[in-house]
């Protein structure tokens, strides 16, 4: 939910900047020059206080690392034979008949043409006179003269 107030928020901003009065605004502040900006004094700042050096220590030496005794390695042990199993042949697959595809005839039967009725006649101008309708009629009087 949160995302798609984002995303909302995001396309609102985005149709208010495409507005004309602010795309001219931004053209007008890219075209004008950049104003000159007063120099000021520089400020004189105090001195840099000094860094008192420190007491060198004497760092005890690194311990030696202990040579360790050279041994002899025992050679490794040979491995054994398996013994080779007798695996029967695989039964062979027997070959089945090739189908056999209908033949393609070599004439094609002709279709039977159709004739269609004829269209109606319909009228190819339009009338453009329209009939006088008495829209502003005065009521029907109730007493006869």
């Amino acid at each position: 939910m949160a995302s798609y107030s984002s995303f909302i928020l995001a396309i609102f901003i985005a149709i208010s900047f495409s507005s004309m009065n602010i795309s001219l605004a931004a053209r007008n502040l890219l075209q004008t020059s950049n104003p000159t900006t007063p120099t000021l004094p520089k400020p004189t700042l105090p001195p840099l206080p000094t860094v008192p050096t420190l007491p060198q220590g004497k760092v005890p030496p690194l311990p030696t690392i202990p040579t360790l005794p050279q041994g002899k390695v025992p050679p490794l042990p040979t491995i054994p034979t398996l013994p080779q199993a007798n695996v029967p042949p695989l039964p062979t697959i027997p070959t089945l008949p090739k189908p056999t595809q209908p033949s393609i005839p070599s004439t094609i039967p002709t279709i039977p043409q159709f004739t269609l009725p004829p269209l109606p006649n319909f009228p190819t101008t339009i009338p453009i006179t329209l009939p006088s309708f008495p829209f502003f009629t005065p009521p029907p009087s109730k007493t006869s003269p």
